[in-house]
């Protein structure tokens, strides 16, 4: 028996450990996007039944004498008082259950009330199905969505009285009788499906406990219900199983054949889809067995090759992923310790998002990896001779270099104009200008000349590409929109936003057909557009267009980038902007294990021409040198040069105005505006991120107000290290 044992260790760590991996890590990346949304839904779907038969008992009179007999009878209490107390209750902790607030304890209510309901009154596969929806939010509690899990910190460690104890001993139930209510869950369901299948006839005891209804559509296919009962009792492909017969529920509802308690019955597998069979099962084993070999083989070992990764952009990040499974010591080194999502930066400088909202810090997105290795630090140089990256007075050796350290923001050789013009690249940036654009209505308020407030009330932003475009709508929302009845001197409606671009058109690199709709967009949002239009000077006091003066007390500058100083670091042929001339490869030239990726790399990868600045191209990048490094160590023949495959371009405007092309499909209005809101959305990283943008917008888009108005910092004059990573 041992020997058997072994050898189907054996033969599952390395034969199924790949399959094994790549499907555990789908169904985690599934329990944490999904489950808290499913919990959720779970929870609103219960509450909104049960808070309506509390409803309909409570103002059903009439209905008083049966509902003490029927539906809360307590023969020991006079009649009618248990009766509008249980219908009063059942409309109250339903509120608690859609809030999550007290889950535990409004579910243990309503659990009991079910139960009593189901084995004395009215048997019915709701209840049964319900009862079990509430013994799991007994058990687990409410998932992250909800007022429990925000304030679960908080009540463990305070002065309320039985706070601390009730929250120990919840957490304790949780560990100790989830894996055996997941076994319970299977075991039901896998009995009841083979009384199906065996066409059995259940005791009038046994009948009250296991569903017949719902399952009767699998009463015509036998073998199907068969095999699904065996594979739920063993644990065994649990979660296909449980969508497989998902899929059947829904397709026998599309055909008519609807049972009142499917919902319920697709709730409870949705639970054993998201959240597995538990430990007590043949899933888990295989899955334990995997780890314990993949932890062995891929633990970076003892002089294990070094792969050094410097920025935590989208390239950076898509590579240090791609590297957690190889057996790497890899390092990932950053001048900051959050991952920020830059194409939403311009929505933190006008207080539609806070900074939180677009970072992720990094250490928590590789936590769970034993050979990446995060570290902070400012790189200033690399020693390519000696296989070193220099962070201060420190050298971290490498065996591959992979540089992602994006781009800053260019002023054409008048750098002296930085500290008049901020750029928006980092957080810092970010929140510069929201100072600025803030500041000026709080000074605007209190001017008394008028000459100066109209200085004040005007902004001005250079620059016509998506950034500049997506600034000036944005801006031009928020005075039109956000501001209302605010101040008492003037009214918000009267700034002026004017936008300069050098070239003929706005948005140059998508069709002109959407360059004329971004235009006409901004312009009916009072946006002045200057097009063929160079800028002269810029300083304190305003901007020369043309050799026009614009008197301006905020001018922002979204013309152009630089790349990072990699070029100068590695002594590579670079471009005008700074960007290192790489090999199809996206290595280095004389340095095959250098590689350059993203806003830092040039390489006519697309169709011949030069790889745009976009996070997907980073990211592609990020994933083709990674796996450029892993062929190389299994000496397998390099991969086919690097291409990017363009996933079309994007640009907002404002409410329901947007731009999108796709492959030559143009999108624009609403449609394109709903379509920009989720891909950003689908491309922020974390859970948390993606809802809170979501609510932060549909706040916005529904009361016009803006939540992250505040004022912070002393200013800075916005002068960036040149020998930082820059981003």
């Amino acid at each position: 028996m041992r020997r058997a044992g072994r050898f189907l260790e054996g033969f599952i760590a390395h034969r199924l450990s790949r399959p094994v991996r790549a499907i555990t890590a789908l169904h985690g990346a599934l329990e944490r996007s999904t489950g808290p949304i499913i919990d959720l839904l779970i929870r609103l779907w219960l509450a909104k039944v049960f808070f309506v038969s509390g409803i309909l008992k409570i103002f059903g009179l009439g209905a008083g004498p049966y509902l003490s007999r029927v539906a809360y009878p307590v023969p020991w209490v006079e009649p009618l008082s248990p009766t509008y107390l249980g219908a009063a209750l059942q409309m109250t902790i339903p509120i608690l259950l859609a809030w999550g607030l007290a889950t535990r304890w409004a579910a243990l209510y309503m659990l009991v009330l079910v139960l009593v309901v189901q084995l004395n009154y009215l048997p019915l596969d709701i209840n049964l199905y319900s009862a079990v929806l509430f013994g799991w939010l007994v058990i687990c509690g409410a998932g992250p969505l909800s007022l429990d899990h925000l304030l679960a910190r908080g009540l463990g460690d305070t002065a309320l009285p039985l706070a601390t104890p009730l929250t120990r001993l919840t957490r304790t139930v949780t560990r100790h009788l989830r894996p055996y209510y997941q076994l319970f869950i299977r075991l039901w369901l896998a009995l009841a499906l083979y009384a199906v299948s065996a066409q059995m006839s259940p005791t009038a005891g046994l009948a009250k406990l296991i569903p017949r209804d719902s399952l009767a559509h699998f009463a015509p296919a036998p073998m199907l219900a068969m095999i699904g009962a065996l594979l739920l009792a063993l644990g065994l492909a649990a979660r296909p199983t449980a969508l497989l017969l998902i899929v059947i529920i829904a397709g026998m509802h599309v055909a008519g054949a609807a049972s009142p308690a499917d919902v319920y019955f697709v709730m409870t597998l949705a639970l054993l889809g998201l959240y597995g069979p538990g430990p007590l099962s043949f899933d888990q084993w295989i899955a334990r067995v995997v780890s314990r070999v993949g932890a062995e083989r891929f633990a970076a070992p003892a002089g294990a090759p070094r792969v050094v990764i410097v920025g935590a952009g989208f390239g950076g990040l898509a590579c240090a992923s791609r590297l957690t499974r190889a057996p790497l010591q890899v390092t990932l080194i950053d001048r900051h310790n959050y991952h920020l999502f830059q194409p939403l930066l311009y929505q933190v400088a006008t207080a539609s998002l806070s900074p939180a909202d677009i970072a992720t810090t990094v250490r928590g997105l590789f936590s769970d990896y034993r050979n990446v290795e995060v570290l902070l630090g400012d790189v200033t140089g690399v020693d390519s001779d000696r296989q070193a990256v220099l962070i201060g007075k420190r050298r971290l050796p490498y065996d591959y270099l992979v540089l992602a350290t994006g781009a800053s923001h260019s002023y054409f050789g008048r750098d002296e104009w930085e500290p008049h013009a901020p750029g928006l690249k980092t957080i810092d940036d970010a929140v510069e200008i929201r100072r600025r654009i803030l500041a000026a209505f709080e000074r605007a308020e209190s001017a008394e000349d008028a000459i100066e407030r109209q200085s004040l009330l005007t902004f001005v932003i250079v620059g016509g590409g998506p950034t500049g475009v997506e600034l000036a709508g944005d801006i031009a929302e928020l005075v039109r929109y956000g501001m209302d009845k605010e101040f008492r001197h003037f009214d918000p409606a009267c700034a002026r936003v004017v936008l300069v671009q050098s070239a003929p058109r706005l948005l140059p690199t998508f069709p002109e057909a959407l360059s004329q709709k971004a235009r006409h967009s901004l312009k009916r949002l009072g946006v002045e557009i200057l097009l063929e239009s160079k800028v002269g000077h810029i300083d304190s006091d305003g901007v020369l267009v043309n050799g026009r003066r614009i008197a301006s007390c905020t001018v922002l500058w979204a013309a152009g980038v630089v790349a990072s100083p990699a070029a100068r670091w590695l002594q590579a042929a670079a471009d005008r902007s700074g960007r290192v001339k790489v090999e199809p490869d996206l290595s280095v030239a004389g340095k095959p294990n250098v590689f350059v990726i993203g806003d830092t790399a040039l390489v006519n990868a697309w169709k011949g021409k030069p790889v745009p600045g976009l996070a997907p191209a980073a990211k592609q990048g990020g994933t083709y040198v990674a796996k450029v490094i892993q062929d190389r160590l299994r000496g397998q023949p390099a991969p086919a040069p690097f291409s990017y495959r363009h996933m079309g371009s994007l640009a907002t405007i404002g409410r329901k105005a947007a731009v999108a092309s796709f492959g030559g499909i143009n999108v624009s209005g609403a449609p394109a505006w709903w379509l920009w809101g989720a891909v950003h959305v689908a491309f922020l990283v974390g859970l948390r991120n993606r809802i809170s943008v979501m609510f932060s917008w549909f706040w916005a888009y529904l009361t016009f107000k803006r939540g992250t108005r505040l004022i912070t910092g002393e200013g800075r004059p916005l002068q960036e290290d040149r020998g930082g990573i820059q981003r």
